[in-house]
């Protein structure tokens, strides 16, 4: 089919469906979508909660547990051991399909009847009740989305790693402060798009460099300093006179470092050995287009964090061996033929279900499921039985459409509805990614939760807090400590923040100062480093000899010589934004 331009249902914006997207729905049997790419990510993410969790009494067991429900919501919570233990029958919840209710009408009844799983969390989880959406960690506090890791803090999508606090997307790396987008580090602080780099602070996109100190796009490189090289006498005793246990100077150094990152030549694309791909952070990736934070995909598009994925399209979070999903969040290990799921976990064949996990097959329309097949919402039948019932549920969903309070059509082939969600706007990765006041919430059809019971009293007031690590004592465990937003932002800030006795012991051991901002407001300020998630038609802004702002002196001869490069691609740099972006030939030809 040709490329059509339609308009969205939701935001009333025009989109563009390629010829190539056709073939994809037409190849996994579901109509075009009638929301535009942007709505539909955002109503995907509405229903993955990371972050946010609660104290919340196990719904079976009485038990005082951790959960990402708040005690305010109308659901069964249990806890992981009675969720898959063996004292109900998850299929209790079941119902026969009502062919005189809209099929949406039918699955928001059965949220309310099917117990939910407290946390995401495996078995493999000691000592680390306060975490979500992970697996194999030891000894973490407030982490999120990851895997095998030990002794961390504060971190979303850290994996196998140990001694990281305050990081976003960190890997096989050991001792990270505050640092973003790293992998194979050590001893690595205030840094930002670093590999196999150690015994550094405040580097921007360093590779196999040691012993630097605010520098960028060095490769291989040791005792620098502002991308100096120093003799190793004279380095250490340039950059032993920066206490970085001040909070003050932490905060100069930060505003030069936020200098340095915007006068650093960029490359239009984050990555390597993308083929025919387009979008950031994409690695080993053939034929993915318009994807984000991808590690070896493909033919995969509006793709967001995902690794060893293929025919995947419209999804966030697609792990190891998921293949032909749509609409699809949290699918692998591995997941085949999922849409319109919320974390089908290893399952095949898969429609319109929330975490349907471990082995599930052959099921429609189903809620927080596992080990079962041939059901439909949460109710088995034959296979025969199952074979002949999904034909006519598709009919009777595009015959009798669930319509929301805003008008909203939904047919078969679009996502859950935003209601479904059992999470609030504020509370989900929507908020991360798009964050929104409450008044636009609320006036775009969300829901929005305050918790009046986070409502603590400050003992401990910014300008109270000493300015160097050397100068704080115990007693600093005992506060309830202000944080410098106080509320005043769309960060899902919680106003004041706790310093834990593991926190205080890594500020000290590596001469570090306390944090000014909850953990909430400083996850927010780590993803104002990275780029958004779109993507802009620019030129290559190498002209000969200099960038296009003559900012940046070229070190070496380029291909097209002193004339302008005549370059284009898709890059998630905005064409108003500061930074000089280079093609990937033009950027190779000066950061080896």
């Amino acid at each position: 089919m040709s490329p059509e331009t339609r308009t969205c249902q939701n935001c009333k914006q025009n989109f563009t469906i390629e010829s190539e997207d056709f073939d994809f729905y037409k190849k996994i049997d579901v109509p075009a979508p009638t929301w535009c790419p942007e709505c539909r990510m955002q109503r995907r993410m509405l229903f993955r909660n990371e972050r946010t969790i609660y104290k919340r009494v196990c719904d079976l067991c009485g038990k005082n547990k951790i959960s990402i429900y708040n005690k305010e919501s109308q659901y069964k919570v249990y806890c992981r051991d009675c969720f898959y233990g063996d004292a109900w029958n998850q299929l209790d919840s079941g119902h026969e399909y009502d062919f005189s209710k809209p099929f949406f009408q039918q699955y928001l009844e059965l949220t309310f009847r099917a117990p939910k799983l407290g946390l995401q969390v495996s078995h493999d989880v000691v000592n680390s009740e306060y975490c979500n959406h992970y697996a194999g960690v030891k000894n973490c506090y407030l982490i999120f989305a990851g895997v095998n890791d030990e002794d961390c803090m504060y971190c979303n999508y850290v994996s196998d790693s140990k001694n990281i606090v305050d990081c976003l997307r960190v890997s096989k790396s050991e001792i990270c402060f505050e640092s973003l987008d790293c992998h194979n580090c050590n001893r690595l602080m205030f840094s930002q798009q670093c590999q196999d780099s150690f015994d550094a602070s405040f580097l921007y996109n360093c590779k196999g460099c040691s012993n630097c100190f605010m520098c960028s796009n060095l490769v291989r490189k040791s005792y620098c300093i502002r991308n100096e090289q120093y003799p190793k006498g004279e380095y250490e005793k340039i950059v032993s006179k920066y206490n970085l246990g001040s909070r003050s100077l932490i905060k100069d150094l930060s505003n030069e470092f936020g200098e340095l990152k915007k006068n650093t030549l960029r490359r239009s694309i984050e990555g390597f050995n993308h083929i025919n791909s387009t979008g950031n952070y994409l690695t080993n990736t053939k034929n993915c287009k318009d994807c984000f934070d991808l590690s070896s995909g493909e033919d995969c598009r509006f793709v967001i964090y995902g690794n060893d994925a293929k025919d995947i399209m419209d999804a966030y979070a697609v792990y190891p061996k998921a293949t032909l999903c749509y609409e699809t969040v949290g699918a692998g290990a591995p997941a085949y033929n999922a849409k319109f799921c919320y974390l089908p976990w290893t399952g095949s064949n898969l429609t319109y279900c929330i975490n349907a996990l471990s082995n599930c097959h052959n099921c429609f329309g189903c809620n927080h499921i596992h080990d079962v097949q041939y059901c439909i919402l949460n109710k088995q039948y034959s296979k025969e039985e199952y074979e002949a019932l999904i034909p006519k549920i598709r009919k009777h969903m595009d015959d009798m459409p669930y319509v929301d309070g805003r008008g909203v059509v939904y047919k078969y082939g679009e996502y859950f509805p935003p209601n479904i969600s059992p999470f609030a706007y504020n509370e989900t990765i929507a908020q991360q990614y798009i964050p929104l006041t409450k008044e636009k919430a609320i006036s775009s059809g969300y829901a929005w939760f305050d918790d009046s019971s986070r409502d603590y009293e400050i003992t401990k007031k910014q300008k109270d807090v000493p300015d160097n690590i050397t100068e704080v004592s115990d007693e600093i465990l005992n506060d309830v400590v202000e944080c410098a937003h106080n509320k005043a932002c769309v960060h899902q800030c919680t106003g004041v923040f706790k310093i834990v006795s593991a926190e205080l012991q890594f500020y000290r051991r590596f001469n570090l100062p306390l944090p000014r901002l909850c953990p909430n407001c400083r996850h927010y300020e780590r993803l104002k480093q990275r780029n958004p998630l779109k993507l802009w038609h620019r030129k290559c802004q190498c002209v000969g000899k200099t960038s296009e702002n003559g900012v940046y002196t070229n070190t070496s001869r380029h291909q097209h010589g002193d004339g302008p490069c005549p370059n284009e691609f898709e890059t998630s740099y905005a064409p108003e934004r500061p930074e000089i972006v280079y093609c990937e030939a033009c950027y190779q030809s000066e950061v080896a």
